[in-house]
């Protein structure tokens, strides 16, 4: 589709896809444009039940483009509102992407690519890859990035990530011992294929019920815990009467795989 992404789809999986190798997949202003376009391609479709999202050679994401981005005032002048104004429109969470999201992050993700390691809502990596937030590096605030990873990980590690900069990475070993990640693939080249599988388990499941999971979920990390709990109920009774409540204990018992293709629940 241009403008440095790859949208792809293999069965029930939809792949996003950065595809600016030769810098590290950096943002530039063409894929910082067409990212929520993207996200909301892959959510729309009725064929697709999950999303993976990884990054072409060496690299998963890298942040900014920082010299393409200093030739397009413009870009740079809308990206920094957005970021001033807490709106950006990036990640699958930014925008309101309501299908499971695996990060699949082979290589280098440092920067402002941790955002989508943040806002995944499962996150694989190959056994080589590596994670670094060189902001305070170059004299830039670390903050969206570290903050949703901070409600995912233990504090103090994402706070010395943060502070050690560009002068220390994390490993795929250290960041399955610390949360930030589920699983390590190894041999690396392997990635894609333990993503898709993974995914393919996932997009077994009632599509509707998984959105209002996800739903619940994430909204109990933005709420205290009886507000996320009482909030968690209205999710859990609005499948209610939902067909996939009827067909799903009617496949468990008749051994087989359940048809979602009753429409999803409103979101």
């Amino acid at each position: 589709m241009g403008s440095g992404l790859l949208i792809e789809r293999h069965g029930a999986i939809g792949w996003l896809v950065f595809d600016r190798p030769d810098v590290g997949n950096a943002m530039d202003a063409s894929m910082l444009g067409a990212l929520a376009g993207a996200w909301a391609e892959l959510d729309a479709d009725p064929a697709v039940r999950v999303i993976v999202n990884t990054g072409n050679g060496a690299s998963f994401q890298t942040g900014l483009d920082v010299v393409q981005l200093a030739q397009d005032r413009d870009a740079l002048r809308e990206q920094s509102r957005r970021t001033r104004d807490a709106e950006l429109r990036m990640t699958a969470w930014h925008c309101g992407v309501s299908k499971p999201v695996i990060a699949a992050v082979n290589g280098m993700c440092a920067g402002g690519g941790l955002h989508f390691v943040a806002d995944a809502d499962i996150v694989l990596c190959a056994s080589d890859a590596e994670f670094c937030d060189p902001h305070v590096s170059v004299g830039q605030v670390s903050a969206f990035e570290t903050i949703g990873l901070a409600r995912r990980m233990p504090f103090e590690s994402v706070m010395r990530m943060a502070l050690t900069g560009r002068h220390e990475r994390l490993s795929a070993q250290r960041a399955h011992q610390l949360g930030m990640v589920s699983e390590v693939v190894d041999p690396p080249e392997r990635l894609r294929e333990v993503a898709q599988e993974l995914a393919e388990k996932v997009a077994r499941n009632s599509p509707a019920a998984m959105a209002a999971s996800k739903r619940a979920l994430w909204r109990a990390l933005e709420t205290g815990l009886t507000d996320a709990c009482r909030a968690g109920a209205l999710d859990l009774v609005s499948m209610w009467g939902h067909p996939d409540q009827t067909e799903g204990p009617r496949a468990f018992a008749e051994r087989r795989e359940a048809d979602w293709s009753a429409p999803e629940v409103d979101r």
